[in-house]
């Protein structure tokens, strides 16, 4: 579900005097075909172990004695360590390259994740979750790097899209998969299932994917990031998608924590199984996204962000009924927008930063991720004091702040 930011920060030049580059790998060659499929795969165990857990948090609720918030905090720690990592992840990559990178995290990820199936207390499997986020951000920090630097041009954006659909693929299977298994055995089996995912993938991403033969290790110059960093900061647009992207990722995040409460009570009383199934509506993000960007291209991203908002605020009333169809038919909409609106805002970034274009994408998703960890906590507030009245009244809040950045931006 969710878009991959290149290595990030400004670099000085090569330390040593290199050779020529060799060239690209050939669209259509078999090292082209292995890096597209170890980078789908790498995407799909990164937000398999990610997200995972997201409809198994009232089941934690109950067993360790949580409130609603506590038991969100599994994913907020996982959110917010990301996006501490996604900068130095990019920076590291610079110097080790990519590949090691990346291989080291879904091995420390995989680690992680199977520790967590026999985590002690709850306080050691927020640690746990939240190293397992930690680590997994050398990959999407670095896996755009990759394909820009190793793949010929003419076949970038399909393969930067065949490692979009792989992240929201991912997100979506685990989500159903780690119901199903919590439904038949227990959450525990949930983790050291993802957790075999995730060092399998790790063994093949190893084995498939092309050394790269491109790679230049580069110095880091302090003082040159910082005054990109500062650059953008002050711009007159960036900040507000910056915004954006911690507004929106925080509300969606925030609405499948809590709609598993919702759907597991009266007068839904939904399964495990139940509820994850609804996160098969991801499908509809990977299909949002390419539209939405195709719409951007055409009508403007500042009238087709517009637009996704308004599908994401009429998605959200509907899920005020108590209809289960019209709670799917909400729950698919908001999903439907917030891709779209995701996708055009990402886009955008890359479009408005003048220079340092990298560390701008890594900065806006760093602000999408850590939205994710304090959103995700803080709606869980306002599900304890309103119920999901009370959690559609704080999204509108966060949709509502979405509509003045835009204001600001049409400016």
């Amino acid at each position: 579900m969710s878009s991959s930011p290149l290595a990030a920060g400004a670099l000085s030049p090569s330390l040593h005097t290199q050779a020529p580059l060799p060239p690209p790998l050939a669209l259509g060659s078999p090292e082209h075909r292995a890096a597209k499929w170890a980078l789908f795969v790498g995407g799909f165990s990164t937000f398999a172990m990610f997200y995972g857990p997201q409809p198994l948090l009232p089941l934690f609720a109950r067993e360790f004695g949580l409130s609603p918030a506590e038991s969100s905090v599994v994913l907020s720690a996982t959110s917010g360590a990301m996006a501490l990592g996604l900068i130095p992840a990019g920076l590291l990559a610079q110097r080790l390259g990519p590949k090691t990178v990346m291989v080291v995290a879904l091995m420390l990820g995989a680690a992680a994740c199977l520790l967590s199936a026999i985590a002690p207390s709850y306080g050691s499997l927020i640690v746990l979750r939240a190293l397992l986020g930690l680590a997994l951000a050398g990959v999407p920090a670095v896996a755009a790097a990759y394909l820009s630097e190793e793949l010929d041009p003419v076949g970038l954006g399909q393969a930067i899209g065949l490692v979009i659909a792989g992240n929201a693929a991912g997100g979506m299977t685990s989500r159903l998969v780690s119901g199903l298994l919590a439904d038949l055995t227990s959450w525990r089996m949930a983790f050291a299932g993802l957790g075999c995912l995730g060092a399998v993938a790790a063994f093949e991403f190893w084995r498939s994917l092309p050394a790269s033969r491109r790679f230049r290790p580069t110095a880091f110059a302090p003082a040159v990031w910082s005054a990109d960093l500062r650059h953008h900061l002050r711009d007159t647009g960036l900040p507000w998608l910056f915004v954006i992207a911690f507004l929106l990722m925080g509300s969606f995040v925030s609405l499948y924590n809590y709609l598993g409460y919702r759907l597991g009570a009266a007068p839904f009383s939904l399964s495990h199984t139940g509820i994850g199934a609804i996160f098969l509506l991801y499908v509809l993000g990977m299909i949002a996204s390419p539209w939405a960007g195709r719409r951007a291209d055409h009508a403007g991203p500042l009238r087709t962000l517009s637009m996704m908002l308004g599908v994401m605020a009429l998605g959200l009333a509907l899920t005020v009924l108590d209809a289960l169809p019209a709670v799917i038919a909400g729950v698919a909409l908001y999903t439907f927008g917030f891709f779209g609106a995701h996708s055009v805002a990402s886009g955008w970034v890359g479009r408005r930063a003048s220079h340092a274009k990298t560390l701008a994408a890594s900065m806006y998703l760093c602000a999408y991720y850590l939205g994710a960890g304090a959103m995700g906590w803080a709606s869980g507030h306002a599900w304890s004091e309103g119920g999901w009245t009370g959690m559609v009244g704080f999204f509108g809040l966060l949709l509502a702040g979405c509509g003045v950045a835009v204001s600001r931006l049409r400016r």
